[in-house]
């Protein structure tokens, strides 16, 4: 299953603060944790987040999904905002919205 996480203004002000390669190792990074608590597969194609920054948004590949996917997607967004608040120094709401891709 594709999705598509799509950033809202205020994500896109603080992914703007990284670099791509910076974005790419944040996400697996928390990515990868939360996949030792639910029980799914979650891949980054570097190929299709070549500018993240610049498309306002990330794709990522999942497999194996035995739980639910916007629950796992909540606390990813709730997580991947440490970071960025650090950078941007400042309060952020939400970060993206999931989409389905066909």
């Amino acid at each position: 299953m594709k999705m598509n996480l799509k950033f809202t203004n205020n994500g896109k002000l603080a992914i703007q603060l990284f670099t791509n390669e910076e974005l790419l190792e944040i996400f697996n990074r928390y990515m990868n944790t939360l996949t030792k608590k639910y029980d799914i597969e979650v891949t980054i194609p570097v190929d299709w987040n070549q500018s993240i920054a610049e498309d306002g948004s990330l794709k990522v590949v999942l497999a194996n999904v035995k739980c639910e996917v916007e629950v796992f997607f909540k606390e990813l967004g709730r997580d991947i905002k440490v970071p960025l608040k650090k950078r941007q120094g400042g309060k952020l709401d939400t970060v993206f919205k999931l989409e389905k891709m066909e």
